[in-house]
């Protein structure tokens, strides 16, 4: 999901079989009947309610690799009587290789100017988790906490690692970019008895089930690859704006300006005439040879926009880029909350000095509209500051997550809320903020842990209501906290590091799950890191009490080219609702945000395109195009080389905010200039 996939190869991989709606890991099971499957998606047409049949699996009838995506037949209900012979899929002949092509050149790679992150570990290795020998054995867990935030004090669990990852203590610029990329995607196809259960990994076929998977592969290997959609009708659900924004990139209200200059359920204006251009360009620090210093963290504010640089916080003019104001910091920036108050406070953690020994241990809040620090933090377990790994706000309370546990501050005085116990066994590994706090808290053993979800008061530390998730999933995401959707790799059964196999739908008030939505991680592009970063979801919006998730890039209709859709799914039932926004030939499509009822999206441009921001109408999923970037090269290249999966990319306020999250000695240039954001914006 991390990056643009290689085109398709002449057999498609087998379609995967959705998974049981539980949260269990995957296990061994006996043989049994499968169950019905849902209708298989169309790329063809639009969505549309079909009608109900019940096919019985049969050797289809070869057509040509041109043909359009057809759906598969369903599922039968029943097994097969076993005296009927298994029918053999046909044998598909390879297709000869295409020509050397003789149109346009390939897209540039997105991450342009990027440095090569590493290699993600194995799954298995406890990937960001110290070795923990001889630890002692947790007590029961799995209640909800009555009294106040993080009792009853227990045994203290492991040690913290360093800032970063294994490998590179105390470094924080040693990390891999923002949204792991580089990262090889290898699908592991779910199979009955469990989530994530591939070939050879503990899942058990009878003699039916080899037969409708036979017929299932057979029309997949005919039709030739892409996604395809069930399909179903919307569910007439009420919409419900969100008013949780990305990365400083919102909070806006619906409004329902309509021919008044707005998008109708929205408050981003659409401008009379969308064609863009480069407002300014903010350049990349200066920096020592082999240096590579983290700069996380944008907003924006009614006049400014705000932008972590090396060792300081600077506002920009939204128009012009002068410099308004700039706040010091004694070393590198780690992480920064995506949330600030309504106020315009947040939170970041940094490094006491520029030493590559220095720790993520110190913590401030920022005033993002006078420009000033106002306070400085930090938080002691034992004789040692706790390096945290994360950071977010919610309501006047900036909270941090570590493997020491949680600790949260007043963001307008600085006074402790709570810290981390040494006594307690479990932790807070952290926090998703914004309209609501939710902790990701683990418990139990290292290699065998228990995740609970918990809505907590900001103020008090006070558990509202609690969720288990199955014990052994090791990483969970907050991709939003109201209304509540986290995301979790059940099984490492994504296969495609991406951290996303699974959302889980839950109640804030009682902690109930809704539902679970299954996500394949061949089908679907999106990611969560999850593993120390418990808010750092990208390619996903949630609103409407539903989430759009974008597909996987497929086969567009042009030459060579390449396009992707995004697809809503019903956070009370699970299902898709049939809307479906797609990109167009040539581009990739990305859910940046919600604004009011109302899903802010991002289209990656195609070689001879600039890039587009559309606003797709949470009813009737129409496109209204926003911004239309130049396609000049110069211009172009740029905006690729800050592509979302490795920048921060905001719209706000009819402006497009593109900026790295990692900055460098410019040795991988070439000479070229570089920068560390670039603005776009209308003159509408």
């Amino acid at each position: 999901m991390t990056q643009p996939p290689p085109p398709p190869p002449n057999q498609p991989p087998q379609q995967p079989q959705d998974t049981p709606p539980q949260d269990a890991a995957p296990q061994d099971a006996a043989p049994q009947a499968p169950a019905p499957q849902p209708p298989a998606p169309d790329l063809t047409k639009s969505p549309q309610t079909p009608a109900p049949q019940t096919p019985t699996p049969q050797t289809p009838t070869p057509q040509t690799p041109a043909q359009p995506p057809q759906a598969p037949a369903a599922q039968p209900s029943q097994a097969p009587a076993p005296q009927a012979p298994a029918p053999q899929p046909p044998q598909a002949s390879p297709a000869p290789p295409p020509p050397a092509p003789s149109g346009p050149p390939q897209q540039p790679p997105p991450g342009y100017g990027y440095p090569q992150a590493p290699a993600q570990p194995a799954a298995g290795a406890g990937y960001g988790y110290p070795a923990q020998p001889g630890a002692p054995a947790p007590s029961a867990y799995g209640q909800p906490q009555p009294g106040p935030y993080g009792q009853p004090p227990t045994p203290a669990y492991g040690q913290q690692p360093a800032y970063g990852y294994p490998g590179q203590p105390g470094h924080p610029t040693a990390q891999p970019g923002y949204g792991y990329p580089g990262q090889p995607t290898v699908p592991m196809y779910p199979q009955p008895g469990g989530p994530g259960q591939g070939p050879g990994g503990g899942g058990k076929f009878n003699a039916q089930l080899a037969i409708i998977v036979g017929a299932v592969v057979a029309i997949a290997l005919i039709v030739g690859g892409g996604v395809w959609y069930a399909k179903s009708s919307d569910g007439g659900k009420k919409e419900e704006a969100d008013t949780a924004g990305p990365t400083g990139g919102g909070g806006d209200k619906g409004d329902d300006g309509g021919t008044g200059g707005t998008s109708s359920g929205g408050s981003e204006k659409v401008p009379s005439d969308p064609a863009s251009k480069v407002l300014f360009k903010i350049p990349a620090p200066v920096l020592k040879k082999g240096d590579n210093v983290g700069v996380k963290g944008s907003w924006v504010t009614d006049k400014a926009y705000v932008k972590t640089g090396v060792n300081k916080i600077t506002g920009y003019d939204l128009d012009k880029g002068t410099e308004l104001w700039s706040v010091a910091l004694p070393g590198p920036v780690c992480e920064a909350s995506r949330f600030a108050t309504d106020d315009f406070r947040t939170a970041v953690t940094f490094q006491a000095s520029t030493a590559d020994t220095a720790a993520c241990d110190q913590i401030a809040a920022i005033d993002l509209v006078a420009g000033k620090q106002l306070w400085r933090k930090t938080v002691n377990s034992g004789d040692y500051p706790v390096r945290f790994d994360n950071v977010t706000v919610s309501g006047n309370t900036v909270a941090l997550g570590s493997t020491s546990g949680g600790a949260a501050f007043d963001i307008g005085s600085g006074k402790v809320l709570w810290s981390p116990k040494p006594a307690d066994t479990c932790y807070d590994a952290g926090y998703g903020g914004g309209p609501k706090l939710v902790a990701v808290r683990k418990c139990g053993a290292y290699d065998n842990p228990e995740l609970h979800i918990q809505t907590i008061d900001p103020a008090s530390g006070k558990v509202l209501s609690e969720y288990k998730l199955a014990t052994g999933i090791e990483y969970a995401s907050v991709v939003s906290t109201d209304p509540l959707v986290v995301a979790a790799d059940v099984g490492d059964s994504a296969g495609d590091g991406s951290g996303i196999s699974d959302f889980f739908s839950i109640d804030n008030k009682t902690g109930k799950l809704r539902t679970r939505i299954s996500v394949p991680g061949d089908q679907y592009a999106a990611d969560c890191e999850g593993i120390t970063r418990i808010e750092a979801c990208t390619g996903l919006a949630v609103g409407n009490d539903r989430i759009y998730v974008p597909t996987e890039e497929h086969d567009g209709t042009g030459d060579y080219s390449r396009t992707n859709e995004v697809i809503a799914f019903d956070l009370a039932t699970g299902k898709q609702t049939g809307q479906r926004a797609d990109a167009g030939d040539g581009y990739t499509i990305y859910p940046l945000r919600m604004d009011g009822s109302n899903l802010i999206a991002y289209k990656r441009p195609p070689y001879d395109k600039g890039g587009q921001v559309v606003s797709i109408s949470g009813s009737s999923f129409k496109q209204t195009t926003l911004l239309q970037n130049p396609s000049a090269e110069s211009v172009r290249d740029l905006e690729t080389s800050l592509s979302p999966e490795y920048a921060e990319v905001l719209y706000a306020k009819g402006h497009l905010f593109m900026s790295e999250v990692f900055a460098d000695d410019g040795g991988t240039s070439g000479g070229d200039p570089q920068y560390l954001a670039v603005v776009y914006g209308t003159d509408g």
